[in-house]
């Protein structure tokens, strides 16, 4: 097992000098895969990595998968953002294979449905013919693979990977696949606990191919160049968790987490910067009355905003969110904020977590 872990090392060094040495990589891809998933985890600002332990860990840190509380666990969610233009939906499964080894699957949808395509609007004879309007949609999809194993080499160790299968649709007029991989681990040292999430291990690559000959027109008539088919690269991107549980008397308990999200694609707008890495930390916070009633809140998304006189101001994203857990099934709920502060765009998420205990328990 140390020899594997070995090679797991090398290979995300090797592969992640590789990938960020590539320049034609975009600063910003496959950004839905950032959204999040799970209410729980949107209420508190997306600090999971360390803690999560149910099937939503096939997305957050596939390690969590270890520690879901039955043989059987699924996870739904549903979310509408920009007043309802764009849907994102996610399911996941993940079940024991033995003792030591987990496996999960996650699929992920953010799409904007029915987008008029006004390029036969005119007829032959030159008149307006809203009978022409046909409509396309605009998704990209997500589909991740995960595995998880506990390492007995070092007590409370919990390692796990993803192989994620991309898919993006515009209309007729272009689409794209890509792969890639995640991996990710968690360690338990006595109250706190500790993960890592390393996403996009290997650069994930998405091969675009577009129908030119379906816009050639419009491009040529409104000056644009025409798009050719090219490849797309998602650079690593690395989090590292903190998490601690308090018991607050008998019946209150209180988890507290922090995450850092470290890019290392130039500085970005967060609090601490600089050429090598950028980070963005995140905090959240859920209060529960003997594990039946939640309630959650969360702060990130910090940044520094400069305003047209040259001075700047400081900017963040709260969340809230409540659960209630009935025996096996937990629905949740999350307000979370994705507007700046003086323009606030709320959005409200909803999921719902089912836990079936196999036959022997």
């Amino acid at each position: 097992m140390s020899k594997a872990f070995l090679v797991w090392l090398t290979t995300f060094c090797a592969s992640s000098c590789l990938v960020m040495g590539q320049t034609s990589a975009p600063k910003f891809s496959n950004e839905f895969l950032s959204i999040g998933v799970g209410a729980r985890a949107l209420g508190m600002s997306n600090t999971q990595v360390s803690q999560v332990g149910d099937a939503t860990a096939g997305y957050w840190n596939p390690a969590g998968l270890l520690d879901q509380p039955a043989k059987y666990d699924f996870s739904l969610m549903h979310a509408e953002y920009f007043a309802g233009i764009a849907k994102y939906d996610y399911m996941g499964f993940s079940t024991p294979i033995d003792s030591l080894n987990h496996i999960g699957v996650s699929v992920i949808r953010f799409g904007v449905d029915d987008i008029p395509d006004t390029r036969f609007l005119y007829d032959a004879n030159g008149a307006i013919n809203y009978d022409n309007i046909r409509f396309f949609s605009a998704s990209d999809y997500a589909f991740l693979f995960s595995y998880a194993r506990r390492v007995n080499w070092l007590n409370g160790l919990k390692l796990g990977a993803n192989f994620k299968l991309i898919h993006r649709i515009a209309g007729p007029f272009a689409r794209a696949w890509g792969y890639g991989l995640d991996a990710g681990a968690q360690l338990n040292l006595k109250k706190w606990q500790f993960g890592l999430m390393v996403r996009d291990l290997t650069g994930t690559f998405n091969a675009w191919s577009h129908s030119s000959e379906l816009l050639a027109d419009v491009y040529t008539q409104t000056g644009n160049i025409i798009p050719e088919n090219s490849v797309e690269i998602t650079l690593p991107k690395a989090i590292l968790g903190i998490s601690r549980q308090f018991y607050l008397g008998k019946r209150l308990g209180l988890l507290t987490a922090v995450d850092f999200d470290m890019t290392f694609d130039g500085k970005r707008n967060v609090p601490i910067k600089s050429d090598f890495v950028s980070i963005d930390p995140h905090i959240g916070l859920e209060l529960n009355y003997r594990e039946i009633i939640y309630l959650r809140g969360g702060i990130g998304n910090i940044q520094k905003i400069k305003d047209f006189s040259g001075g700047t101001s400081t900017s963040f994203q709260p969340n809230f969110g409540v659960g209630m857990r009935i025996k096996m099934v937990r629905l949740d709920y999350a307000l979370t904020d994705i507007g700046d502060q003086s323009e606030s765009l709320y959005s409200h998420i909803f999921s719902l977590h089912v836990s079936l205990p196999g036959k022997e328990e």
